[in-house]
């Protein structure tokens, strides 16, 4: 009997237990998925700031590393310069070389040409010393003729003035050759001078070259390592994106590479720039990440409620224009009118908008037929792709095909407003931020590719 006491205890304990226990276990299992979603758009939250701190840190490592690079490139010309100048320099030492080789040989010739005519000067004083030796009684007696003797006095007078004189120029030959090649030194001796200097410039830039390089290395090596670190928070943030769609009935989220071919396809079709469409598509649903935080639950008064809380709202929807639209949308796509996310009211007008590219019922069904027409089945809302072409055709008719500034913000403008009212100027000015740096974006990949 205190067995059967004792076991009745157990199984007692056991039932109270799980009890307890069990329901906590299966919520465990099976998590609100409200509570899931809100968890899960926290953690998004987190990442995404995560990803534009990186972000940020990217563009001032890339700055950085671009400023190197330039100073890198700055140098290696610095030193390509100096090293033409080097060889400038060199050449024009090598020729004063060569005209200081034929002044010195010119210089040489010179004092030969001196020597001989000291020889020739020398001969001609030595006859005129001899014939003032002679008396004049001698002279006359020696010349046949008197009048020989002045013509030979004479010749010896002249031939000594012009020995002279000669002689004279040659000396000032050789002066001058002599100051010419002084010139020629110095010259040789100030390029050989500025061929050290610019030796030792080259030598300076060639190690602030290695060192800038250095340095260049290790910005390259933190610009990887907070390349990776941001792959890694949009790999994760894209993981939990694809898990917030599916809990709104988005099949599965785009990668921006993904979401860019999607544009590129649209753009062959409606002529609307990539970047600019994704834009648009960014600031209306960040690339289909805000699809919806509420339901419709009224068709009657557009009432709904906010998905996460369940508290009740007005104005999830205008009754007289989007509901009845929005009901034949769901029911042709088989999907639950009263359980499909749509956009809660904003602070100034309804809500209602569908999937990533934010369609109102009443504007989707104006492009409705032009998507199915491209994709030959039911065009959906809450499709990606759908939902960019019909935001392409959208935009074209509003002159984003034109592809300026101001055609894409005026699209933009009456995509948001359906007018261009200068109050939400925020808005028009926003995408058209975003579409510059996807241009920028867009170029990287294709310089990549």
């Amino acid at each position: 009997m205190p067995n059967k006491t004792k076991f009745a205890k157990i199984i007692l304990l056991s039932i109270l237990l799980s009890a307890i226990f069990l329901p906590a276990f299966f919520a465990l299992a099976n998590p609100d998925p409200a509570q899931e979603r809100k968890t899960l758009e926290e953690e998004l939250k987190r990442l995404e700031d995560e990803i534009v701190q990186y972000e940020k840190d990217i563009t001032k490592t890339r700055q950085e590393k671009q400023t190197l690079k330039n100073k890198v490139d700055v140098l290696r010309k610095t030193i390509s310069k100096l090293n033409l100048q080097i060889s400038q320099s060199n050449a024009n030492i090598k020729g004063i070389g060569y005209q200081i080789t034929d002044t010195e040989e010119s210089i040489s010739q010179t004092v030969l040409k001196i020597d001989d005519s000291k020889i020739k000067l020398a001969y001609n004083l030595q006859l005129i010393h001899e014939t003032d030796k002679q008396s004049l009684v001698e002279i006359l007696l020696s010349e046949e003729k008197i009048s020989k003797f002045f013509d030979n006095l004479l010749a010896l007078e002249i031939l000594n003035v012009k020995s002279q004189e000669l002689l004279k120029g040659i000396k000032d030959l050789k002066v001058s050759f002599e100051d010419q090649k002084q010139v020629l030194d110095g010259e040789k001796t100030d390029l050989e001078k500025m061929v050290q200097i610019k030796a030792l410039q080259k030598k300076e830039s060639e190690a602030t070259q290695r060192q800038t390089d250095y340095y260049l290395k290790l910005t390259e090596a933190e610009y990887q390592k907070q390349l990776d670190k941001k792959t890694a928070a949009e790999k994760k943030a894209a993981e939990i994106r694809t898990r917030i769609f599916e809990l709104v009935g988005v099949p599965k989220a785009p990668s921006f590479g993904e979401a860019l071919d999607i544009a590129k396809y649209v753009e062959g079709i409606t002529g609307v720039s990539p970047a600019f469409l994704l834009a648009v598509i960014t600031q209306e649903s960040n690339l289909g990440k805000n699809v919806g935080q509420c339901y419709l639950k009224n068709s009657s008064t557009g009432e709904g409620i906010i998905i996460s809380s369940g508290k009740a709202v007005a104005g999830v929807m205008k009754p007289s224009r989007d509901v009845s639209p929005f009901l034949e949308i769901t029911k042709e796509l088989g999907r639950d009118s009263y359980n499909t996310p749509v956009s809660c009211p904003m602070s100034f007008g309804y809500g209602g908008a569908m999937g990533p590219g934010q369609f109102i019922p009443s504007t989707w069904v104006l492009y409705r037929d032009k998507v199915q027409a491209v994709t030959g089945r039911a065009a959906d809302p809450w499709s990606i792709k759908d939902a960019f072409l019909a935001a392409g055709f959208y935009l074209a008719d509003y002159g984003a095909a034109n592809q300026t500034y101001n055609s894409e913000w005026k699209a933009a403008m009456i995509y948001f407003s359906g007018s261009t009212n200068s109050k939400y100027r925020f808005y028009g000015d926003s995408v058209m931020n975003i579409a510059s740096q996807y241009e920028g974006d867009i170029a990287e990949i294709g310089e990549a590719g």
